[in-house]
């Protein structure tokens, strides 16, 4: 696997794409952490942190449908250094901004240039990878995306607990110009995509989809468990720079050590999936486990009163990193558990109306509307309760969704017998970063 990863990343193209999702992941996590420095700059509610999220999600909602279109039946090379240039525009943005509504706005323009990204970058890496080598291809463009992410967890914290907004959003810019010139000189113009708009439809294939069970209780599934994960991937920073006072550097050791956790597991568990068969209780027991890690998170509030502060190697860990550290950890393991499991069976649903791509669609539309509304509802639960009530809130709407799935699931459905050839599969996937960096 890796010299083979090492051999794609030879080809300058497939180099130009993956300066991309560097550049993308690192932008998403760096932000995510300052997110929580604005909302103690600023004093800002727990209603308007989580408004932060549902601005961005819903622009991305609002916009994946019609750009994959416009992707399937346009210059792609042209939509990747817009999203881009929008990215070096949300550094600015961040840069200047000093009220809340600075910060939603500029959350708008981030979610369409991330969407702009990572539809793009994953559509024309599927399209240009040569034949019998598009696993590879798609496998290693996603490692990129999930090493980026975890950097910027790691450098984005440090720079900013050390530097000021400015500095570190100059580096993320430089970082994302770096990866425009690269595209620019290296990308072949008009990469991939149809010439004819009207070959480009999927409804059919969408609607034919969601007439199966599994389907269905999949789309179900993913809704309630983006309500709730992603109330932890916003709230845990903000909960432990606003409330608990905890260094951005830490937070960024926290929320790289959940992603480690997950990758670490996550190649064993997906094996054994494969050997073990019934996918669907994998997706049960990782959304429970997941569940457990979010009820652990506000523990970290009280932690003092029971742990004491631990010193390693000269650095010293306040209760409620060690309890945030040790609660993200098992919330890596869960997704470790469910993700491969939840991606197989989108995959083999699909894949009985040769229809992949559009099963992977409902899988990311499905997660937008929880990430839409989720954080919004528990910002409003926080402001009117406390910090435990609205994390219990997010982990029971996981396990409701989690018995919901298995209830539906387990309702017969045999298989189609035939596929109809006609239908046309061109619907936009699922970000491949929306669980990790992203997601999901």
């Amino acid at each position: 696997m890796a010299g083979g990863s090492l051999g794609v990343l030879r080809d300058r193209e497939f180099l130009a794409l993956s300066g991309t999702a560097f550049a993308r992941a690192q932008a998403y996590s760096t932000i995510a952490i300052a997110l929580g420095l604005y909302a103690d700059m600023l004093g800002t509610t727990s209603t308007i942190e989580g408004l932060f999220a549902t601005c961005f999600a819903l622009a991305q909602f609002v916009i994946v449908l019609p750009l994959g279109r416009k992707i399937d039946t346009g210059n792609a090379k042209r939509y990747l250094l817009a999203g881009l240039l929008l990215n070096v525009a949300v550094f600015v943005g961040f840069w200047m901004v000093d009220s809340v509504t600075d910060i939603l706005l500029v959350r708008v323009v981030q979610g369409l240039g991330a969407s702009l990204l990572w539809i793009t970058g994953s559509t024309v890496v599927g399209e240009i990878s040569p034949d019998g080598e598009r696993g590879q291809w798609l496998g290693t463009y996603n490692q990129v995306g999930a090493f980026s992410s975890f950097a910027g967890d790691l450098v984005g914290g440090y720079m900013l607990a050390t530097y000021d907004f400015g500095v570190t959003y100059a580096v993320l810019a430089g970082v994302t110009v770096v990866a425009t010139v690269l595209l620019y000189a290296w990308l072949r113009d008009n990469p991939g995509g149809k010439s004819d708009p009207e070959a480009v439809s999927g409804r059919e294939t969408l609607e034919r989809l969601l007439g199966r069970t599994p389907i269905r209780a999949l789309v179900v599934f993913r809704f309630g468990l983006s309500f709730g994960k992603m109330c932890v991937i916003l709230f845990l920073p903000i909960y432990a720079i606003k409330t608990l006072g905890i260094s951005s550097l830490y937070v960024g050791g926290i929320l790289a050590g959940g992603k480690l956790t997950k990758a670490l597991t996550q190649g064993y568990v997906g094996g054994l999936t494969d050997r073990v068969g019934s996918k669907h209780l994998f997706v049960f027991v990782g959304a429970v486990l997941y569940a457990v890690g979010t009820l652990a998170i506000p523990l970290a509030g009280v932690a003092d009163q029971y742990i004491s502060a631990v010193t390693v190697a000269g650095y010293t860990f306040v209760p409620g990193f060690v309890v945030l550290f040790g609660a993200y950890g098992i919330c890596g393991v869960a997704d470790s558990i469910r993700l491969p499991a939840s991606m197989a069976l989108f995959v083999e649903e699909g894949e009985q109306f040769d229809a992949v791509a559009a099963s992977m669609s409902l899988r990311s539309i499905a997660w937008k509307v929880g990430q839409i509304t989720g954080p919004l509802i528990v910002g409003v639960v926080w402001d009117a309760t406390d910090v435990f009530t609205a994390f219990a809130v997010a982990a029971a709407t996981i396990v409701v969704s989690a018995f919901v799935f298995i209830g539906i699931y387990a309702v017969d459905d045999p298989v189609p017998d035939v596929v109809d050839e006609d239908l046309t599969d061109l619907t936009p996937g699922g970000d491949p970063s929306e669980e990790a960096a992203d997601d999901d």
